[in-house]
């Protein structure tokens, strides 16, 4: 019945669709942020690094483009600690010890684990990166919002309870817990 009632006040939503290592980093710059800290350290790690674009914006920096660069080249971003993180997950990604492509393919365990491989990326990233960038909606992922949402709206469940479209109640159950 919740969700049902979820679903009722958020009708029509749908998964955000990133590219991959796009998704991956901004969810390593999410962690002990806020929106608008983050939307900032984005918008300069793309102006810094990322190719222009015709309409005057500039395109998300490759890993290879990262990778060649090291945590003090990214202080102009102001993301702190989170540079160690991002710089780890370019190199990894670009010298291939850390597939993004497998994890399309992955079974839902092994292809969070590919990518908690990477320093700074736990259940929570792994999850939002496979979930958004990916678009594996057996991704459940907990963040402290979901945490409470799940304790006072399904106290007895967890993501796995959802199946193979957790990151859709995910979603839904987000969005109806903040209203």
């Amino acid at each position: 019945p919740v969700l049902n009632e979820a679903a009722k006040y958020a009708p029509g939503i749908r998964i955000l669709r990133q590219e991959p290592f796009e998704a991956l980093c901004t969810f390593i710059i999410s962690q002990n942020n806020n929106i608008k800290r983050i939307k900032g350290i984005v918008e300069r790690l793309c102006e810094n690094f990322g190719t222009p674009l015709d309409d005057g914006e500039f395109a998300f920096p490759t890993a290879e483009t990262l990778a060649k660069l090291s945590p003090d080249d990214l202080a102009p971003l102001r993301a702190g600690f989170r540079n160690r993180y991002i710089i780890d997950a370019a190199q990894k990604v670009a010298n291939g010890e850390v597939n993004l492509d497998s994890c399309f393919t992955l079974g839902y365990e092994d292809a969070r684990a590919e990518l908690m491989k990477i320093t700074g990326v736990g259940k929570k990233v792994a999850d939002c990166t496979l979930l958004f960038g990916m678009h594996r909606i057996e991704a459940f992922p907990i963040d402290v919002w979901m945490k409470r949402a799940m304790e006072k709206l399904f106290p007895n469940m967890n993501g796995d309870d959802f199946g193979q479209y957790a990151g859709i109640a995910q979603q839904y159950i987000f969005h109806y817990s903040r209203m």
